[in-house]
This record gives C-alpha cells, sequence and structure tokens, in this order.
C-alpha cells in the first residue's frame, strides 16, 4: 500500500487568518514554537496574534539555534514544552523548518510551518536536510511532510534580498535535475506526476525571478514576489516529495552533488545552498552535454548575479578531485539509475566554469 501526503498550505498578504481554526480542525490544544532568531522576532507576535481569542496555549517559544543538526534537535527534544505539546510551529528558513521536521519526527507529533524566507522548498517537503555541527554535510532524513505550511508574502517581501535570490538559485535545479535523474525510465504514476510538475517550475523562475528580486529590494509586496514564493514554497516542494519515495529518488541531482560535496571545501566565507547549487544546475547541463541548457541557466545566473564560475564561490581546480572522491558517498550518487562517472564529473566542473568565464 502507497500512501503520498503532501502539506496543505495557506497564503495571506498579512498574518495568519486561518491558523486558530485550522488547530481547530486538527484539535491541537498546546502548540510549541521554535525558529531562528530573526525569524521569530518577524512572526511569533503575528503567531500570537492569530491564536489570541482561541483555547490553544503556547507552551514555549525556542531559537533552535544556526544549524540543522542531531545536537540541537536533540536539545529541544528535552525541553518539557516541547513533549507537552500537540504539534510543532516550526518559524524561518530551510535549517529552522528543516530541524522542526526531524523533531517532530522523532517527537512522533505533526509540525505546521511558517517560512519567512524562500530559500528553498523546505516548509513542504518530506525530507530534511542535516549537517554536522561543524557545518559540514551530514545525509538526509526522510520524515513526514509538515501537515500545513503557513506562508505570509508580506514577511518574505520584507526579508533580505539574499534568500530569495538564493531560492531562484535552488529552485533551478528542480526541473533538470528531475528530468536528468528519470531520463528513459519506465515511470509510476507518482513518479511521473513529480517530473510532470518539475517541468513547470524553470519558467515561472526565468519570467518573474529578475523581478522578484527587484521587487525584494524595494520592500514591495507583489504579484512576482507571490508567484516566485509559491513556485519555491509550493511547486518544487510538491515536486520532491513525489520524486522521494522508498523504490527510487529522483529528486535531486549533480546540482546536488556539486553542492554537497562543496561544503567539505574550506573557504573563506559562506555560500548559501542556493547559490552553490545555481552554479551546479550549470555543472549537471555540462554533464549531459546540453549546451542550450547551460546557455540558458548561464545567461539567467548572470542576469540576477547568481554564480557563472567556480571563483564566484570560492572553489579551485585544486579542489576539483577532492569533490569528485566525495561524489559517490552522496545520496544522489548512490540512487542514480544509471552510473556516473568522477572523471567526467571533474571535466563537466571545468566545462561549466569555462563557459562561465566566457561570458564574464
Amino acid at each position: 500500500m502507497k500512501t503520498i501526503k503532501m502539506s496543505n498550505y495557506s497564503v495571506a498578504k498579512s498574518g495568519y487568518p486561518e491558523l486558530a481554526k485550522i488547530c481547530e480542525e486538527y484539535n491541537y490544544k498546546k502548540v510549541v514554537i521554535i525558529g531562528g532568531k530573526k525569524a521569530l522576532n518577524a512572526a511569533s507576535n503575528k503567531i500570537v496574534e492569530a491564536l489570541k481569542g482561541s483555547d490553544i496555549e503556547i507552551t514555549g517559544i525556542f531559537i533552535y539555534g544556526t544549524e540543522c543538526s542531531m545536537t540541537n534537535v536533540n536539545k529541544l527534544l528535552d525541553k518539557e514544552e516541547v513533549q507537552n505539546a500537540d504539534v510543532i510551529f516550526t518559524v524561518g528558513s530551510g535549517k529552522a523548518l528543516d530541524t522542526g521536521k526531524v523533531l517532530a519526527n522523532i517527537a512522533n507529533k505533526n509540525t505546521f510551518t511558517f517560512p519567512t524566507i524562500c530559500s528553498n522548498c523546505a516548509a513542504v517537503t518530506a525530507i530534511a536536510v542535516v549537517y554536522n555541527d561543524d557545518k559540514s554535510f551530514s545525509h538526509y532524513e526522510n520524515v513526514p511532510a509538515p501537515a500545513h505550511m503557513f506562508v505570509e508574502t508580506s514577511i518574505i517581501a520584507e526579508a533580505p534580498t539574499k534568500y530569495i535570490w538564493a531560492g531562484i538559485g535552488d529552485g533551478l535545479s528542480k526541473q533538470p535535475e528531475v528530468e536528468y535523474a528519470t531520463k528513459g525510465l519506465e515511470l509510476n504514476h507518482t513518479a511521473k506526476t513529480g517530473l510532470t510538475l518539475s517541468k513547470s517550475c524553470e519558467e515561472s523562475f526565468i519570467k518573474y525571478g529578475e523581478q522578484a528580486v527587484e521587487d525584494c529590494k524595494n520592500k514591495k509586496n507583489t504579484i512576482a514576489i507571490e508567484e516566485i514564493a509559491m513556485n519555491i514554497l509550493v511547486s518544487t516542494g510538491y515536486v520532491s516529495n513525489l520524486t522521494n519515495q522508498p523504490e527510487y529518488y529522483y529528486n535531486s541531482s549533480l546540482a546536488h552533488i556539486f553542492y554537497n560535496t562543496s561544503t567539505n571545501i574550506h573557504r573563506k566565507k559562506e555560500y548559501s545552498h542556493g547559490e552553490v547549487v545555481a552554479f551546479g544546475v550549470m555543472v549537471l547541463h555540462a554533464y549531459a552535454k546540453n549546451q542550450k541548457g547551460l546557455e540558458t541557466i548561464a545567461a539567467f545566473n548572470k542576469k540576477i548575479g547568481l554564480p557563472t564560475t567556480l571563483a564566484d564561490i570560492d572553489i579551485i581546480e585544486d579542489n576539483l578531485i577532492e569533490m569528485a572522491e566525495a561524489a559517490p558517498s552522496t545520496t544522489e550518487w548512490k540512487k542514480a539509475a544509471f552510473p556516473f562517472s568522477k572523471e567526467k564529473f571533474i571535466q563537466a566542473m571545468k566545462d561549466a566554469d569555462s563557459y562561465g568565464r566566457s561570458i564574464a
């Protein structure tokens, strides 16, 4: 028997007007709120306001940390306020949301997510990216999808522009990665639905991406902001859930292999997940010998300031062998329907960089 659960979602320009009603539908009487410090400052008062006048008790509000690590999950798990809650409200970015999902899974509770930025699709996905305490990539954790996501677009519009910019970079990977991972395969209905939905993603990013970044710079809550937020938070998230099942993994491919292996490289500064994945999409197209795809993504990346060369993310040619050596340990490499080549991966990174430098 197969059961596919997808997150419901509510979207409002301001506040969370449906929150109390939806909690009552689930018969939730006690909630605990966890999130990032800035995210809680932006949203917790609005959550409190939305629950005012109801019988719902907030048992506690906690900062999760700064990393989705098992250390932080276990610290939260020990709290009585978490143990006594009926549902976990998780507020913030992908790492906060993933922490909440892992925590809820271990505690055998549902989670409601409140993304305050749209840097990735973690708010609705049935997977969490877990890191080590030193910020290096640890593993993917399969978890239930959140029961409900609440989006306030004004919070997203008022967040620093770098987050929606990075979210576009990450979201750009969904369509080409799923298409590449499923190429030539006979798919069941669920995977085929995920593939079909993935084909709607890239067009929206290219159509609305530049305008959404500009509107976010100006703190304007516009149609472009909403379209990009929904594309990141809903469309790519639903694709993830449909293409990541026990019997197959088509959710990500070489763009994320590039990102995951890059976390082992010591660099002078930190680079966001989506920022690195955006260049990883160029690597994927170079690996697949898809020149048109490489040119399209490189041109778009250049237009909105996403990376187009290895130098843009402080990776040098000497790092590529180390990254290729780490690649077989990634989920994407191990679960691919056909074998990858370390040599081709190294060459694809070089080719993507070469093309990016040619248009600089």
